[in-house]
């Protein structure tokens, strides 16, 4: 991950954003203190997400509360 100062990353935006566009993540800095990330959408942190929902899916599989599966309960909580 690359860093760059608070001016410099206004003066080049268009030409971060394209970076950004291709995968890379840009720390800006102001007085040389991380301020902020400029990432791209759906980076890393979505396959996280992705993983967690599989994770999920799966530790719900076959179990039942109170006689009922899990889906039912959701069903039931609709009506």
């Amino acid at each position: 991950m690359s860093q760059i100062g608070v001016s410099e990353a206004k003066t080049h935006f268009s030409q971060l954003l394209d970076r950004v566009a291709k995968g890379e993540e840009i720390t800006i800095t102001r007085y040389g203190v991380p301020v902020a990330v400029l990432g791209p959408v759906g980076g890393p942190n979505r396959q996280k997400v992705v993983e967690a929902v599989k994770a999920m899916k799966e530790f719900r599989k076959g179990r039942r509360l109170d006689g009922l599966s899990i889906r039912e309960l959701i069903e039931e909580g609709r009506r």
